[in-house]
């Protein structure tokens, strides 16, 4: 019987070291085919844009292609339960933002995945600060003006969202500036935002990047920022704060792979993916694109993800938006 127990004993402590070799191995001859980069978001949208611009250095960085893979739909869900389920092995991996691993949770009655216990937190590239847009039939040119124009007709303005952001400051500015405003949401920005350029809807909370050619193309008018404090991206446009309305609501983005990744192939693609990211050049341009382009570790991230999940609760609990 004791000699039965040792060799169970040995058979597993085998089958451990096998499993031990095998990601090693894997790790150390990774990557050796093309990684899929998923997307929550459609073709056109801020995190797509600058995830193209990224991923042509991180292609060249790693020795092989980088497909970009968008799958729209259900406020992110789609895109990261599909990661959560694919192999660890580093070719499938999901860039996000707070939709799906800060917001969700809150927002949707039913999730398919879990934004901590699903996922291998890799890198964050920075931050997509949001603006207030209208249409520019609404006879609004500033935040004041918008509100008190709300006011003195309730039910007339609406706002249209793409992402979890921009459901939530669209919610949390009719809460704290006391207005009715009808909710037309969306899978995506760009198709949103096509919707107010042709007087559908109000207004939306958009990212810089993919809003700002349309306010200067006069196709939309730019009011606010949704940061505390004015954007350095934008220096001109005054904060939802500083307008005098309370607001502090700000997109991040970042790099993660499904739970379980070899730990050298999450160490290879942090020092990549920050490498590309710090140069002066590269941030420069994706501020160019309304990015404020930072990363850290892949430590700093996970805690980053857990503080995100409390802040975002608490928006959304003071917004009182019920969930879908």
């Amino acid at each position: 019987m004791i000699s039965g127990l040792i060799r169970n004993l040995r058979a597993v402590g085998a089958a451990a070291l096998c499993l031990v070799a095998a990601s090693t191995a894997q790790a150390d001859t990774w990557p050796s085919r093309n990684i899929t980069l998923v997307l929550p978001f459609a073709a056109g949208s801020g995190t797509d844009t600058t995830t193209r611009l990224i991923s042509q250095h991180l292609s060249q960085a790693l020795g092989v292609g980088i497909v970009i893979e968008n799958k729209a739909g259900a406020n992110g869900m789609l895109a990261a339960s599909y990661v959560a389920k694919a192999a660890p092995d580093g070719y499938t991996l999901l860039v996000t933002t707070n939709t799906t691993h800060s917001a969700n949770p809150y927002l949707l009655k039913s999730l398919t995945y879990d934004p901590v216990k699903d996922f291998t937190p890799i890198a964050r590239t920075g931050d997509l600060p949001f603006m207030l847009v209208v249409n520019p039939e609404v006879p609004a040119k500033t935040v004041g003006e918008l509100v008190a124009y709300g006011k003195a007709n309730p039910g007339k303005l609406s706002y249209a969202s793409g992402s979890s952001s921009a459901i939530v400051s669209g919610a949390t500015f009719a809460h704290n500036a006391g207005l009715d405003l009808l909710h037309v949401p969306y899978k995506s920005s760009p198709p949103a935002l096509n919707d107010v350029m042709g007087g559908r809807v109000s207004m939306m909370f958009v990212d810089i990047l993919t809003g700002l050619p349309h306010v200067n193309g006069n196709a939309l008018r730019a009011l606010a920022v949704t940061t505390k404090d004015r954007s350095p991206l934008v220096p001109n446009l005054p904060s939802m704060q500083e307008a005098g309305v309370p607001f502090d609501i700000s997109s991040w983005q970042g790099y993660f792979g499904p739970a379980g990744m070899p730990k050298e192939i999450v160490t290879r693609l942090n020092a990549e993916i920050r490498k590309i990211v710090e140069k002066p050049e590269i941030k420069a341009q994706l501020a160019t694109l309304g990015m404020d382009a930072f990363s850290g570790t892949p430590e700093q991230l996970g805690t980053f993800v857990n503080e995100q999940l409390v802040l975002w609760e608490k928006l959304i609990t003071n917004a009182k938006i019920e969930k879908q």
